[in-house]
């Protein structure tokens, strides 16, 4: 099965097919750096960092570049409120970025373009879209005429004439902005400079770059005039996206990107995560509290990316215990790889040895070939972790298993590769840590405490001790010949 991608601009799924073959050029438009990153840009940079993966584990050469937009009015306002500058700002929350991100495992983009490092670009696109009339200046801006470009509304579905009829009523008559505009409708490409605000020298005068347009100018600066798959979360379809693609459109004649790709929200206990309901979670103080943040990509990836997700203390509890369950299938190598005959080699324990099985690569393409049906393709990789769980069971039990050692060794490669086709990575130093923290010797310990209990007619502590066990996964089953136990 080829690789289809729904499409938000034709809205349909269709066979992904390149530019250049064997390539892609991919734009993810980043963050705002005005504040730490929260729950929503980590399911954005989840997303978009597993579908890189994905693309270059199926042989595509892929050039990932995502932008950081360093000058805003938040970030201006931000500024004032610490008495510090826009640059110091942006650069303290790009430093906090990169940090979070890295606690997330997200791999780095290939480039990391800054609105402040393109203004040439930005002002020559300007420039371009005045040569062609769908740009105009008025009183030190410039604004885009919307009505100039006839296919404007074909990436969100919304037509002029329905969003005039319900505007009508809100547009403020003596807003300076509005006046100096030609149409409502119309957008700044470039703002004329305010007292006290950064600004940069141009032919329409001092000022900055609206907002959209630093994207086109990135775009094009990095990766041309047509890209393959440009990304973003849902929000961003309009205006944002909308924009991109009426102002590069217009001055290339060509399509800005073939692929329009879309994840969903992230609500907080049903609700949109906002800071005025008190819900609003950033990803250190998620991870600061104790959550695994492979237990963080897990929950993102369990979910249709273009679908929203909620995240619960439930669910949350749920992908922890599901990414424990995994993790145990990661380390089996580890753990038993010595006493099966195993010589393990670096490159082997990151997942690239060469040993893998073809059925469970085919199933995980299969299930991911589907609009990056990441959900499909976890439920491969949790059924290779199951069954090296099972096998571990018995080499503990039994000391020996009947399942040949080649055999375990490809299944667990075929593990380690595939999990880390979704960045899911256990370190060496977690083989004492699984099963909610209880190494196999701790919960040998525990039955050996919970047997004592038992044999000075101290039931209830014994109880105690399975039902603790049974709470973090672990299944005891007493016979005549003594206590044996399992992973859930």
């Amino acid at each position: 099965m080829t690789l289809t991608l729904y499409n938000t601009l034709t809205r349909r799924q269709e066979p992904f097919e390149t530019v250049e073959p064997g390539k892609v050029k991919m734009y993810y438009c980043g963050v705002t750096v005005y504040d730490y990153c929260h729950l929503g840009h980590a399911r954005a940079c989840i997303v978009w960092d597993v579908v890189r993966r994905y693309l270059q584990f199926i042989g595509y050469e892929v050039r990932y570049i995502q932008n950081f937009t360093d000058i805003d009015d938040k970030i201006l306002n931000r500024a004032r409120q610490e008495q510090s500058s826009m640059e110091a700002v942006a650069d303290r929350f790009i430093k906090a970025y990169f940090e979070d991100m890295g606690r997330l495992g997200i791999k780095e983009a290939d480039e990391y373009p800054r609105a402040t490092h393109t203004m040439n670009g930005i002002q020559r696109l300007i420039h371009d879209l005045e040569n062609k009339g769908y740009a105009y200046p008025a009183s030190g801006d410039v604004y885009y005429a919307v009505r100039q470009f006839s296919e404007y509304g074909k990436l969100s579905g919304r037509k002029l004439e329905d969003m005039q009829a319900g505007k009508s009523d809100r547009v403020n008559l003596e807003d300076p902005e509005y006046q100096k505009k030609k149409d409502p409708f119309d957008f700044a490409l470039w703002k004329a400079a305010k007292p006290n605000e950064p600004a940069w020298e141009s032919p329409w005068g001092a000022g900055r770059p609206g907002w959209h347009i630093e994207c086109s100018a990135m775009v094009r600066d990095r990766l041309g005039d047509t890209i393959d798959i440009h990304a973003g979360g849902a929000d961003l379809i309009f205006p944002h996206h909308e924009n991109e693609i009426a102002q590069s459109e217009a001055v290339t004649g060509k399509p800005l990107s073939r692929y329009w790709l879309h994840n969903g929200m992230v609500k907080v206990d049903g609700e949109k995560m906002s800071k005025s309901l008190g819900n609003f979670t950033t990803i250190r103080d998620l991870l600061d509290r104790g959550v695994e943040p492979m237990a963080v990509r897990l929950f993102v990836l369990q979910a249709q990316y273009r679908k929203p997700i909620d995240f619960t203390d439930e669910a949350i509890a749920a992908a922890t215990n599901g990414w424990y369950t995994l993790k145990e299938g990661l380390l089996f190598g580890y753990q038993y790889g010595e006493q099966l005959g195993w010589e393990l080699k670096d490159t082997e324990a990151q997942g690239h040895g060469e040993e893998i099985s073809t059925s469970y690569i085919e199933s995980f393409k299969e299930a991911v070939n589907d609009d990056f049906n990441f959900p499909g393709g976890l439920a491969v990789i949790f059924e290779l972790a199951k069954e090296l769980r099972r096998e571990g069971n018995i080499i503990v039990h039994e000391g020996k298993t009947e399942t040949p050692a080649d055999e375990l060794r490809q299944q667990w490669q075929t593990l380690v590769t595939l999990a880390g086709v979704l960045g899911l990575e256990a370190k060496l130093e977690d083989e004492t840590s699984v099963s909610n923290g209880l190494s196999d010797v701790e919960i040998e310990d525990l039955i050996q405490q919970r047997q004592a209990a038992r044999k000075a007619k101290n039931f209830a502590e014994g109880d105690r001790i399975r039902d603790e066990l049974q709470a973090k996964g672990i299944t005891l089953i007493d016979s005549r010949d003594g206590t044996r136990w399992h992973r859930n």
